[in-house]
């Protein structure tokens, strides 16, 4: 039997790794946009909500591919700033750095801008969770969408050379180490990602049969 492709609606190499050690061993084949001859262009992100994110970019991506889509939308909410920044976690510094910038440099422009944000917020109210959306589609509708949440606080100063995007600046407090500090392995068993994967993981044979 063939393996079923799934085309994952992203150039992250970090979100791409993290989502293919869980679901290959499961028969599938999972490719990123840079992976495709022609990736197509990116849609807008208008929907209010990771999981209406989620699913646009799913059925964007399963049309102009003609393959199974998988699309993740994830990002911080800190309960502080009334949830932002949310859905624009990615671009939450967009007015201070450019789309095309290298995303080391959007990822630190976000964190510093983060910071600002909270210069004046007590450690008791620093409160945050990282929120993960996953939706599965083909080109005529939605097949499948799990989530998952990573409960936390923003810190004051980064800490840590892991991870990617607000890892440095997010600390669990059960462990007392932001994210950043983790493993990759100890990371994927607590992360809202992670969760969201492996929920769907539990799915996804019913839907291959």
């Amino acid at each position: 039997m063939s393996r079923r492709t799934i085309v994952l609606a992203t150039g992250n190499p970090g979100k791409l790794r993290e989502i293919r050690a869980v679901l290959e061993p499961l028969g599938v084949d999972v490719r990123g946009l840079k992976d495709l001859p022609a990736a197509p262009p990116e849609p807008e992100e208008t929907a209010e909500t990771f999981a209406g994110n989620a699913r646009d970019k799913a059925l964007y991506y399963a049309r102009a591919t003609g393959q199974w889509c998988l699309a993740d939308d994830s990002g911080l909410v800190v309960d502080a700033l009334d949830g932002a920044p949310g859905v624009r976690s990615a671009r939450y510094a967009a007015d201070q750095c450019p789309p095309e910038a290298p995303r080391e440099r959007i990822d630190a422009a976000n964190n510093r801008k983060l910071l600002a944000e909270l210069a004046d917020v007590p450690d008791d109210r620093r409160t945050a969770r990282f929120v993960c959306c996953l939706a599965l589609a083909d080109a005529e509708r939605v097949l499948l969408e799990t989530t998952g949440a990573m409960e936390g606080r923003i810190i004051h100063q980064p800490r840590g050379e892991g991870g990617f995007g607000y890892d440095p600046l997010f600390e669990l407090p059960e462990v007392g180490l932001t994210t950043a500090k983790l493993s990759a392995e100890n990371k994927h068993a607590r992360s809202h990602r992670g969760q969201a994967t492996r929920a769907f993981a539990a799915q996804l044979p019913a839907l291959l049969a």
